[in-house]
């Protein structure tokens, strides 16, 4: 893997209705995106709290991802993500956790809904700027995904030990 060109954060700690994902160029430093993002219904409603690197719980992982190749599926226009994190997200692939496009991540569904709609665990966008993220930051961009979780903070090969986030 070269050097990456892009870093998507998200912060699972702010709710779905606000903007949480950040897209950065590695190479301007400038901010590219900043945009809605949907975490997995069985992570919680509006703010997710609970989060899994296990198949069929439908909850959104956390850690360090590297951005691979595209493909369409039944979510339209997809990315493939590969989970760095061992033990918290390294089943991403096994899990089909992918970034893509929804209907219900959008400003009118969360004036409608009160929050966005849930994924099965993947970081899905607006289906209006989803493929343009996805050819920005696919093949080798990172996605760092963030929540204040004591395990993943105190046991994550990347964030061991940080308890700063407490």
């Amino acid at each position: 893997m070269g050097t990456p060109s892009t870093l998507t954060v998200i912060d699972y700690s702010k709710p779905s209705t606000a903007k949480r994902l950040w897209v950065f160029d590695l190479r301007s430093h400038e901010l590219v995106y900043e945009e809605l993002v949907a975490h997995g219904q069985g992570s919680g409603g509006n703010v997710p709290t609970l989060f899994s690197n296990d198949p069929e719980t439908h909850r959104t992982s956390l850690g360090l991802f590297v951005t691979a190749d595209t493909y369409v599926g039944k979510n339209g226009y997809s990315l493939r993500l590969d989970g760095l994190d061992r033990g918290f997200n390294d089943r991403a692939r096994e899990r089909a956790i992918v970034m893509h496009g929804a209907p219900y991540v959008s400003e009118q569904f969360v004036q409608a809904q009160g929050r966005l709609g849930r994924s099965w665990g993947c970081p899905a966008l607006s289906e209006n700027i989803a493929r343009n993220v996805i050819d920005r930051v696919k093949g080798g961009g990172l996605v760092f995904a963030y929540y204040p979780d004591q395990e993943w903070l105190n046991h994550s090969q990347y964030v061991g030990g940080c308890t700063a986030a407490q």
